[in-house]
């Protein structure tokens, strides 16, 4: 039985160091293939505990955790991300951004996915101040070798609960892909949906 907790801004510090092996865990998988980076990790997460505004939603497996979902005003975001958004006409004061929402493996298809978006659409809504809600996803091709044969998009789950891609609207993020010597750039597409949707 999965133990949901939710906790806000500089509350998350003691969970830092677990969230940050966990991120690492679950993005060397298919599609993103992250060769973690102990102190980028460290240094991507300070920034949502810094937010006093910020989100993050841990689930447990007793006292192991063994998901998470975090979220944040864009406004408290980094240039790189908040930058794409006020390019395509999106004032950040009105953008609550999804993090990540990383779950291992044994813990999947169970519901969490949803639970993870509920909290933080109901806590975006409490702020009182947000017409929408983001995330971003890593783009790959349908025909990339490197695909899993048992690999699921998730795009039926994401527009099923109101979301739609930007056109136009991408992140462009640099990390080391697993093989790989040196770090390469990737390209995240943008979805968004109306908070009162």
């Amino acid at each position: 039985m999965l133990r949901i907790e939710t906790v806000q801004g500089p509350n998350v510090q003691p969970y830092l160091p677990e969230l940050a092996r966990l991120r690492i865990a679950v993005f060397r998988d298919w599609p993103y293939r992250y060769d973690g980076n102990w102190e980028y990790e460290q240094q991507y997460l300070e920034t949502y505990a810094r937010s006093p505004r910020s989100l993050f939603v841990l689930g447990f497996d007793g006292d192991t955790l063994v998901g998470a979902s975090t979220g944040v005003p864009l406004s408290d975001e980094v240039e790189l991300f908040r930058a794409p958004f006020v390019a395509a006409g999106f004032e950040p004061g009105d953008v609550f951004y999804f993090g990540e929402s990383v779950l291992l493996p044994p813990y999947r298809g169970k519901g969490l996915g949803h639970r993870y978006f509920d909290a933080r659409e109901q806590y975006a809504r409490a702020l009182g101040r947000f017409r929408w809600t983001a995330f971003c996803a890593v783009i790959r091709q349908e025909d990339d070798p490197r695909r899993p044969a048992d690999a699921r998009p998730l795009d039926p789950f994401w527009r099923a609960r109101g979301y739609r891609p930007e056109p136009g609207l991408e992140v462009e993020l640099g990390w080391r892909e697993l093989g790989d010597a040196e770090p390469s750039m990737h390209r995240l597409q943008c979805w968004l949906r109306a908070l009162d949707a």
